[in-house]
């Protein structure tokens, strides 16, 4: 039978005497109205919303017909009703979606009867048996692929050539629970608690599972590779048989790589992966990197040209929806959903489509324990209901209670929601179940102080198109050039002696020379090496604009650095659409509204981002406020690119400080990140008096020409 035990009653005026209920919908009308204040309305709130409504509505009706009240208390409790009721118009009015809640007659979920029978029990109101044990809703299977998509779904032709090729999944043989019997908890209303014992902090301390001890050999990572210490302790827990993990490590942490690493250790292929556009090359990479005996493969439009034989699927969210229907019958054996804060709205078809193939993987994985993971620096945005979606990916809940696993625990605890010693308890329940969060100043100790991470990015829009195009053409442009200049000198000098097919690097340097210094002359007339560069950094804009705000909403402050004007105005549109505040740094400001930005984006809670001229703003300013900065265009030269860097990492930082820098993949941009690198390792070179080679003393934009014309020549 569910606990009836109410909470001691508080002492009341005469007046709450005939109407006990309308001070307990007095004080949740309030509660309601404080989170809608603020745009934190989750789907517990919004349960409670209607329960208020309903019971309004009840206890409007019994109290105009109750003989037993005089005509002035009937008029003073029902001017109290409408008190409760104005303020529910008005919460409505705030936010529309509540009004259709309004009108529904009366409050039918599992849910939200259990809430009314509490609130009831709770003003001390006696309840018939039927009205105390509250049955759930079987619940029904909702399909992998909603009735609305169904016509958009694609079946690349390889993947049908791997089905083919197994056309069976894995009988599953694993015995099934015996149904489990009811708990102690069963009739109570539980995850308005569980929020609740989030939202308070309740206990204290970090969100962070107890993990194994660290190993005494790492035998994971790859030869020439090592993970961090943190790393390694989750993996452990992994190999421990821990399949479900809401990782929130800060960024830095190595989140990617622990989650490729914990694939490979719970052998969770084929692994499905879901990630915001901006990372995908960078999923593949480090898949790559860390696991080289695994192949993945990157879904990009209709998929026409995946690897269906791999054993990573890369996705983003946005063109997850085409593929939900050969995804869910591949034979998933885990998933993997990064930045996971992209699915709190679990009205939106993004959500509901990672949820529903989450829900497909665990119910085609033999024994139902596939490795699903969510990994997020912020799993809460708005509110603490953020957790809901996530929650549910993971099996956790499935937004109305808790799965059997959390229940079994937060019965063990041996409290309900009525006490309070059941909040603290309740909170290490939820994160034993696989929370894991950890800070860089927690790990610091295993970072290097500065790190320089690339984040490859494609373009494939209409515009990075345009942009290879280009780097084709002043390719062939300077290779017809060489070939004129070889044939000039005939068999007269080096040429003369070249085998077939080997390139003249004197010829392929002045050649690469000469382009430069028209490119020079031109300025931004025609296609040249630098009218290329700052193509690429606008096409790169918003995708560097967008990893911005995610770091930002996980870390707090970030310094974003561009080289040119109009990719600085596109990310600070971008981020003013995001609701995240910027400041700008730029070179035609005053030295008092220069020192003012500095100053608010140092001292100032609410500025998030300072946007900042790669040359106007890369020395003699103070930006250790943040920790974090994304280098949206590269520098020409490494000590600009240090610089810039070195706006976050000084003295008084007390962080390691890590640099993104966005890179487009296949392009010119590669090249110049690799001379960068290069022109880095040449200053310490030089410094200790090494041998420096003639080509390293090349400026960057004659090594880019070079490299262009080498592989236009094939011979790159």
């Amino acid at each position: 039978m569910p606990s009836t035990a109410t909470a001691p009653r508080r002492n009341k005026s005469r007046r709450d005497d005939d109407a006990p209920l309308i001070p307990i919908l007095a004080r949740k009308v309030r509660e309601i109205e404080a989170k809608a204040q603020r745009g934190k309305l989750g789907p517990t709130n919004r349960v409670k919303f209607q329960v208020i409504a309903f019971l309004v509505r009840e206890e409007r009706a019994r109290v105009k017909v109750d003989d037993a009240l005089a005509d002035g208390a009937r008029a003073e409790l029902l001017k109290r009703l409408d008190g409760v009721a104005t303020i529910l118009a008005k919460t409505a009015a705030r936010d529309t979606s509540l009004i259709q809640l309004l009108e529904v007659d009366q409050a039918t979920s599992p849910v939200a009867k259990r809430m009314r029978r509490d609130w009831l029990l709770e003003s001390g109101a006696e309840l018939a048996p039927e009205e105390l044990i509250i049955a759930d809703i079987a619940p029904v299977q909702a399909p992998v692929v909603p009735a609305a998509l169904a016509e958009r779904q694609v079946t690349p032709p390889a993947v049908e050539s791997r089905m083919m090729a197994n056309p069976f999944l894995a009988p599953d043989l694993t015995p099934r629970p015996a149904e489990t019997p009811r708990r102690r908890l069963d009739g109570w209303e539980l995850m308005g608690p569980l929020y609740k014992a989030f939202e308070t902090g309740a206990g204290g301390g970090a969100a962070t599972m107890e993990l194994p001890p660290l190993p005494e050999a790492d035998h994971i990572s790859p030869k020439g590779l090592e993970i961090m210490v943190h790393q390694s302790r989750l993996l452990e827990a992994v190999r421990a048989g821990h399949r479900s993990l809401l990782l929130a490590d800060e960024p830095g942490l190595g989140k990617t790589a622990q989650s490729v690493l914990a694939a490979s250790v719970a052998d969770a292929y084929p692994l499905l992966v879901v990630v915001p556009n901006v990372v995908k090359m960078n999923w593949a990479r480090e898949v790559e990197r860390w696991t080289p005996q695994r192949r993945a493969t990157v879904i990009q439009g209709d998929g026409d040209d995946i690897d269906a034989f791999a054993d990573v699927f890369i996705v983003n969210y946005e063109i997850l929806d085409r593929h939900l229907s050969w995804l869910g019958a591949i034979g998933l054996r885990g998933m993997v959903v990064d930045e996971a804060h992209f699915i709190k709205n679990l009205t939106s078809q993004r959500s509901q489509n990672v949820l529903a193939l989450g829900q497909r993987v665990r119910e085609t994985t033999p024994g139902g324990r596939p490795l699903l993971m969510a990994l997020t620096g912020t799993p809460l945005i708005n509110d603490v209901e953020d957790f809901d979606a996530i929650w549910r990916f993971l099996g956790w809940t499935n937004g109305e209670k808790p799965s059997a696993e959390l229940m079994a625990k937060l019965d063990a605890t041996g409290f309900t929601p009525a006490d309070k010693a059941f909040y603290p308890e309740a909170r290490d329940a939820v994160i034993s179940m696989g929370i894991v969060r950890r800070k860089k100043v927690d790990v610091a100790a295993d970072l290097p102080d500065k790190l320089v991470a690339d984040l490859p990015v494609q373009l494939d829009d209409e515009f990075g198109r345009g942009i290879r195009d280009a780097e084709r053409e002043l390719g062939e442009r300077m290779a017809a050039k060489y070939r004129r200049i070889v044939e000039a000198r005939g068999d007269r000098g080096q040429a003369a002696s070249l085998a077939p097919g080997e390139i003249d690097d004197d010829i392929v340097r002045l050649v690469a020379h000469n382009e430069l210094e028209e490119s020079k002359a031109a300025g931004t007339g025609g296609d040249n090496v630098f009218t290329m560069v700052r193509r690429i950094g606008q096409a790169k804009a918003s995708l560097a604009a967008d990893y911005a705000v995610q770091l930002q909403r996980s870390v707090g402050k970030v310094v974003f650095f561009a080289k040119h004007i109009d990719v600085m105005d596109q990310a600070e549109a971008h981020f003013a659409a995001a609701g995240v505040t910027a400041v700008s740094l730029r070179g035609d400001q005053t030295s008092a509204a220069r020192q003012q930005a500095i100053d608010d984006f140092n001292a100032d809670p609410e500025v998030g981002i300072a946007v900042c001229s790669l040359t106007a703003a890369g020395v003699g300013v103070n930006l250790q406020a943040a920790s974090n900065v994304v280098l949206a265009e590269l520098s020409w030269t490494a000590a600009e690119q240090t610089q810039a860097i070195d706006r976050v990492h000084r003295i008084g930082q007390d962080e390691p400080v890590t640099a993104w820098r966005i890179i487009a993949a296949h392009t010119l941009d590669t090249k110049i990140a690799e001379l960068i690198d290069r022109k880095q390792g040449l200053a310490a070179r030089a410094l200790d008096g090494e041998q420096i080679d003639d080509d390293e003393t090349e400026s960057v934009q004659l090594a880019a020409l070079m490299h262009l014309l080498r592989q236009a020549l094939g011979g790159e």
